[in-house]
């Protein structure tokens, strides 16, 4: 299960309002490399597949690979506002160990591929 607050969700559906492509989804996923073995992939798509796993968070339509789910089940999303800047941040409870940038993570089963390249 991934849990996106509502503020993040909020957030999403104006990005999600102002692509010009319809039926564009939220795609989460995991890619190898970073500082500490795997980094974090969220974008929007409207490319589905039959190796995907369909979720409705907040009134989004969030899409995983069936091969990234394992490292993202249990994700927590969220939106936090800082002065004149904002992001999103994830809380992983699977990772065992991140970077300190916080969009690097490895687990305990898996270290990932961590690349020379600092984040």
């Amino acid at each position: 299960m991934i849990t996106i607050s509502e503020t993040a969700a909020g957030q999403l559906k104006t990005m999600l309002a102002e692509q010009e492509v319809p039926n564009m989804f939220l795609r989460l996923g995991v890619t190898p490399g970073g500082c500490s073995g795997f980094s974090y992939a969220m974008g929007f798509d409207d490319n589905e597949t039959d190796q995907d796993v369909y979720m409705d968070i907040e009134g989004l339509k969030v899409v995983v690979s069936k091969d990234d789910i394992r490292y993202l089940d249990g994700l927590e999303i969220d939106f936090e506002e800082s002065g004149m800047t904002g992001g999103f941040t994830i809380n992983n409870p699977n990772a065992t160990a991140t970077c300190g940038c916080g969009s690097s993570f490895r687990t305990k089963e898996d270290a990932g591929q961590p690349s020379a390249e600092p984040c």
